[in-house]
C-alpha cells in the first residue's frame, strides 16, 4: 500500500508539473483551445490515441471482451483502419487545413463556420455539452473501479478523489496541459500494456497453449450467453443472434465508425503547424492505439483461461457479475504486487488523459460554440464560460456514474460514439470533401440524425428504452418490436444498435436535400478551400 501511495505522489507531482507549464504558455483562447496550433507530431499522436484509449477501452471493452472473447479485436482492425489511417490522412489533413482557413477553434465552430451557421454551432455544441458527460463517466467509473479494488476504498470515495485530481490541471491549463500530460501518461500506459500481455501468455504456457486452453472452455460457457447465441471465447457467436448483434453494430460498428466524428479527437488535427506532423503522427498513432486495444481485448479474453486455472471460476464469476471489474480484479489477483502498483498508474494515465480532454471538450461546447457564436457573448467572457462549462461536465460526468449501473462502460461509450456518427460523421465529410453540400442540407442532416438515434434508443434499442421506460410509458411495451414473433428478424431490431438505422439516415437526409437545395457562396466555399 506505501508503494502505491509513493508512485501515485510522484506520478501526480509530474502530472501536475505538465499543467502548470501548460498554464504557463496560455495566454489567449487559441492557447487555451488548441495549444497555439504548434503541437508537435509525437506529442498529437500520444494525445491523440491516450485519448482515444481510455479505462473505457481497456477496462470496459477489455471486460467485455471477458465476457465476448476474441471478436472484439475486430474493433482493434477497426481502430487501425479507421481511427488511425483514415481519421489521419483523409479527415486530419483537411479538417487543419479548413480549421484554420476559417479560423475555428472547435469541432462544433468548424462545422458552423463551414456552413456558415450560427445554428450548426450552437446546436452541435449542445449535444456534446449535454452528452459528453455520459463519455466521461463511463472513463470515470473504470479508474474509479481500479482504485476501489486496488486500495480497498469505497466506489465513491475513488470517484471523488480522481474529479478533483483532474479539475485542477484542465480548468487552469486548457489544451496545452491536457497534451502534455496525454503524451507523457500514453508512454506509461504502452510500457504497462506490453508488460501485461507478456506476462499473461506466460502464465498460460505460451501463445498456442493459451489459446488452446481458451479454445477448450467453451462448454464453461455461461448458459445464459449461449442462448444469446454465444459458442466460446475463441469462436464468437453465431450470425444474426442477439450477442452477435451486440457484438458487431454495436461494439464493433458502433465505436470503429463513431470514431471519426469524436469531437475531443477531432480537434487534435487543429493544433498542429503543418501536414507534416499528421504524417508523422499516423506512424505513433498506427503503433500506440493497436497496441493498447489488442492487448486489453487479449488480456480480457484470456483472463477466462487464467482465473479458471487458478480459481476454478470464469471471469464474470470471479467479477461477480459487473464485467467492469472483470480487469481491475485481474490486474489485483493474478499479476504480481510490484506490476498492479504500476498499472494503477497506467490507469490513471488512460482515465486522466481521456477525461481531461472530454471536461475540455464538454466546456468549450458551452463557452465557445453555445455563448459565444450562439448567444454572442464576448471572447474573454467565453473562456470564462468555458471554464465554468468544464466544471459543469466534470459534475454532471461524476452524477452519471454514481448512478450508471454495473458493466456500463462498454455501453456508455458506444452510445457516444455512435451519436456523434449519426448527428455529425455525414455533414464532416461532406464538408471537408463535397462544395455542393449546402446549410439547410447539413442542418436538416444533423438534426435528423440526432433524432433518429434518440428515437432508435429510446423506442428500439432494448438495453436503454427498458431502462429509460419511456417506450412503457406510451406504448405499455419495453420496445416496440418487444411482442413481435421471437426470432425474427423485427425481433432481433432491439439489439440493433441505433447508429446501424440513424447514421444511414443522416448521410441520406444531407445528400438529398443538398440537391434540391441552393447552392453556398461561391465566395465563402473559395475561403474554405483556400488551403486544401
Amino acid at each position: 500500500m506505501v508503494t502505491k501511495i509513493v508512485i501515485i505522489t510522484i506520478y501526480l507531482a509530474v502530472i501536475f508539473y505538465l499543467g502548470f507549464k501548460g498554464w504557463q504558455s496560455t495566454k489567449k483562447s487559441t492557447d487555451y483551445m488548441l495549444a497555439g496550433r504548434q503541437m508537435n507530431p509525437f506529442i498529437m499522436a500520444m494525445s491523440y490515441g491516450a485519448t482515444f484509449v481510455s479505462t473505457s477501452a481497456i477496462i470496459g471493452f477489455g471486460g467485455a471482451a471477458g465476457l465476448f472473447g476474441f471478436p472484439l479485436l475486430w474493433l482493434t482492425l477497426a481502430t487501425i483502419v479507421v481511427g488511425v489511417f483514415i481519421a489521419m490522412v483523409f479527415f486530419g489533413k483537411r479538417t487543419r487545413r479548413m480549421g484554420l482557413a476559417l479560423e475555428s477553434h472547435t469541432f462544433p465552430e468548424l462545422l458552423g463556420r463551414r456552413y456558415d451557421s450560427r445554428f450548426i454551432q450552437g446546436f452541435a455544441g449542445g449535444i456534446i455539452f449535454l452528452f459528453i458527460p455520459i463519455y466521461a463517466a463511463a472513463v470515470l467509473i473504470g479508474i474509479s473501479r481500479m482504485m476501489e479494488i486496488s486500495f480497498g476504498i469505497p466506489y465513491g470515495t475513488a470517484l471523488i478523489i480522481i474529479s478533483l485530481i483532474l479539475a485542477v490541471y484542465v480548468i487552469t491549463g486548457g489544451m496545452k496541459a491536457v497534451m502534455y500530460t496525454d503524451a507523457f501518461q500514453g508512454l506509461i500506459m504502452a510500457v504497462m500494456m506490453i508488460i501485461l500481455l507478456i506476462g499473461t501468455y506466460v502464465m498460460l504456457g505460451g501463445v498456442t497453449e493459451a489459446h488452446q486452453t481458451l479454445t477448450d472452455m467453451m462448454n464453461l460457457m455461461p448458459e445464459k450467453l449461449q442462448k444469446g447465441g454465444m459458442i466460446g471465447w475463441t469462436q464468437g457467436a453465431r450470425f444474426g443472434t442477439p450477442l452477435w448483434l451486440v457484438i458487431y453494430t454495436t461494439i464493433v460498428y458502433g465505436v470503429g465508425v463513431g470514431v471519426l466524428a469524436q469531437p475531443q479527437l477531432a480537434v487534435r488535427f487543429m493544433t498542429v503547424p503543418s501536414d507534416r506532423e499528421l504524417n508523422r503522427a499516423v506512424l505513433y498513432g498506427g503503433i500506440f492505439i493497436p497496441l493498447m486495444t489488442g492487448v486489453a481485448f487479449t488480456v480480457g479474453a484470456l483472463s477466462n483461461a487464467v482465473f479458471y486455472k487458478s480459481l476454478g471460476k470464469i471471469s464474470i464469476a470471479v467479477a461477480g457479475g459487473n464485467m467492469d471489474k472483470i480487469i481491475p480484479m485481474y490486474i489485483e489477483q493474478m499479476m504480481p504486487s510490484w506490476f498492479s502498483s504500476l498499472f494503477l498508474l497506467a490507469m490513471l494515465a488512460a482515465g486522466m488523459s481521456t477525461l481531461s480532454s472530454q471536461y475540455h471538450v464538454g466546456g468549450t461546447a458551452l463557452g465557445r460554440d453555445f455563448f459565444e457564436r450562439f448567444v454572442k457573448v464576448s471572447s474573454e467572457k467565453s473562456v470564462k464560460i468555458t471554464r465554468i462549462g468544464v466544471a459543469i461536465t466534470l459534475l454532471a460526468a461524476i452524477a452519471w456514474a454514481w448512478v450508471l449501473p454495473p458493466s456500463i462502460i462498454a455501453r456508455a461509450t458506444a452510445f457516444f460514439f455512435g451519436l456523434c456518427a449519426a448527428s455529425f460523421l455525414p455533414i464532416y465529410v461532406l464538408g471537408l470533401y463535397w462544395k455542393g453540400m449546402t446549410k439547410l442540407a447539413a442542418k436538416i442532416s444533423l438534426v435528423g440524425g440526432f433524432s433518429a438515434s434518440m428515437f432508435w434508443l429510446l423506442f428500439v434499442h432494448a438495453k436503454e428504452a427498458k431502462v429509460i421506460g419511456l417506450c412503457k410509458i406510451l406504448t405499455g411495451q419495453d420496445t416496440l418490436v418487444t411482442n413481435a414473433t421471437k426470432g425474427s428478424w423485427v425481433w432481433l431490431l432491439q439489439w440493433v444498435d441505433p447508429n446501424v438505422v440513424a447514421l444511414p439516415v443522416s448521410l441520406l437526409l444531407a445528400i438529398g436535400v443538398a440537391f434540391v437545395t441552393a447552392k453556398m457562396d461561391k465566395e465563402h466555399l473559395k475561403l474554405c478551400w483556400s488551403n486544401i
